[in-house]
């Protein structure tokens, strides 16, 4: 398995000016982390790319889509939008040389129609999620579509709603995400969730009940980490946590209060917090 570290913590635009984030990053262990692909051309990702492998950093995306007019569940010009703007963002993680992107790249974050998810919607997300597929297989990606809790999003929530779904997509480039803090929310039984759908998860990400240091808080790491390797994944585990550095971030993450006392101690404690629980020394 890898450690990530996602770079959400700091920005949601890593550039050249983060190199001694990054470099530390490394020093602390990590065996890559985890660019948000946002804004930025190609020759942008490109150059972020030549410092990671300058440091030694492997690379995983993350993105999001916040813009109701690129919903992938909605009607045909919002969907149109929608598609073409993840094919940018894959050409995006291309260009990082990451051969996987991960988030909520299903509908839009934060966007509520006030009724739970419709036949229609979910009709219209596999007709969108297939084009995507057919891009990110072309580019050797892998996009990991994370089930994000009910305050975030409506259309999946759950790990089993998750994995209905994506059988329902049917498209090998599409894949899932266990995320412990949206497991602890909305599973009954957090560790049943991802053992049941082992086989649709290509990424998981390692947070802690309040998104600050993993270790220090409620998850039942013990037991997700024993599930971990039950289900021979070998894949990333990566840390995502977030502070209150970017005010539009922090709005978005509803972080109103720092969960750690430096975003050092985030990387530094949760490397150590996974590394232990994994016997690496």
């Amino acid at each position: 398995m890898k450690i990530g570290m996602n770079m959400f913590l700091w920005t949601t635009h890593v550039s050249l000016d983060h190199e001694a984030f990054l470099r530390d990053i490394k020093v602390t262990g990590f065996d890559g982390v985890e660019v948000p692909i946002f804004e930025g051309d190609l020759q942008h990702y490109k150059d972020l790319a030549r410092l990671l492998d300058d440091i030694g950093l492997d690379r995983t995306a993350v993105s999001a889509m916040g813009d109701p007019s690129m919903n992938l569940i909605g009607d045909a010009s919002e969907r149109a939008s929608g598609v073409d703007y993840m094919r940018a963002t894959l050409d995006k993680t291309h260009a990082l040389g990451a051969t996987l992107i991960c988030g909520p790249l299903h509908s839009t974050l934060g966007h509520f129609s006030g009724e739970g998810p419709t036949v229609r919607e979910f009709a219209n997300s596999v007709s969108s999620q297939r084009l995507i597929g057919d891009h990110a297989a072309d580019l050797g990606i892998t996009v990991a579509l994370e089930a994000l809790n009910r305050f975030e999003c409506y259309l999946v929530n759950t790990m089993d709603g998750l994995a209905d779904h994506l059988a329902e997509i049917g498209h090998p480039n599409i894949r899932a995400m266990y995320d412990t803090f949206h497991a602890n929310i909305e599973e009954c039984d957090p560790i049943g969730a991802l053992t049941r759908n082992a086989g649709r998860v290509a990424h998981i990400h390692i947070s802690e009940n309040d998104r600050g240091v993993p270790g220090r808080g409620n998850i039942p790491w013990r037991e997700t980490y024993a599930a971990i390797g039950s289900i021979g994944y070998d894949g990333w585990l990566t840390i995502e946590s977030f502070g209150r550095g970017l005010p539009d971030l922090a709005a978005a993450t509803k972080v109103w209060r720092d969960f750690a006392e430096t975003p050092e101690a985030v990387y530094r404690d949760g490397y150590k917090h996974i590394a232990n629980s994994l016997g690496i020394h």
